[in-house]
């Protein structure tokens, strides 16, 4: 098999530990060997990945939620979003559950927007994003300890939210980016 430019890139795992094994986080420790020859040590974080949706309404708003952040310190506005429960569950699957549960809609068409891995220099997490439509308000019913206020914005606003950093949150901006697009705004 011919060789690659990457392959001259490539890290060779030499062995690994459980650093760190929490209810989110799980981190581990690889000693790496390196292109030329050298090791190095690389930290990360195991995660089993994530949906997101960008719900879609039929007068053309989005609907988002407000929540607190303990990690950066403040309210953010993010479009519904969770972990997978296991890394084998279907990710279209846990989208529709975390819509339901944040926002307490349901939508009848799911369309896939784009994967994006979030932190690639630290954590192996990737969010699986996704647009809704056909929505159906029913009762929103969060986790014991999330506490989420719903927020309709129209896609314009939005954008301009994002724009302006404002929406701080990466997978928000990336799905409310790609909508919009999609939309031509």
């Amino acid at each position: 098999m011919a060789k690659t430019m990457d392959d001259a890139l490539l890290e060779q795992k030499l062995s690994s530990e459980d650093i760190f094994d929490g209810t989110l986080l799980h981190v581990r420790r690889d000693m790496v060997r390196l292109p030329d020859g050298g090791e190095s040590v690389r930290e990360w974080i195991r995660h089993p990945g994530a949906s997101a949706v960008i719900p879609l309404t039929e007068d053309g708003q989005i609907i988002l939620v407000r929540q607190y952040r303990y990690p950066v310190q403040c309210v953010t506005l993010e479009i519904p979003a969770g972990k997978l429960d296991s890394p084998d569950e279907d990710p279209l699957a846990c989208a529709e559950r975390e819509l339901s549960e944040e926002t307490g809609y349901t939508a009848e068409n799911f369309t896939k927007l784009t994967t994006i891995a979030t932190t690639v220099g630290f954590s192996n997490e990737k969010i699986h994003i996704y647009a809704a439509s056909g929505l159906k308000p029913g009762k929103q019913h969060t986790d014991e300890d999330e506490f989420i206020n719903v927020v309709r914005l129209s896609l314009d606003e939005a954008l301009r939210l994002v724009e302006r950093g404002e929406i701080i949150d990466a997978k928000s901006a990336v799905a409310i980016l790609m909508l919009a697009r999609q939309q031509h705004i």
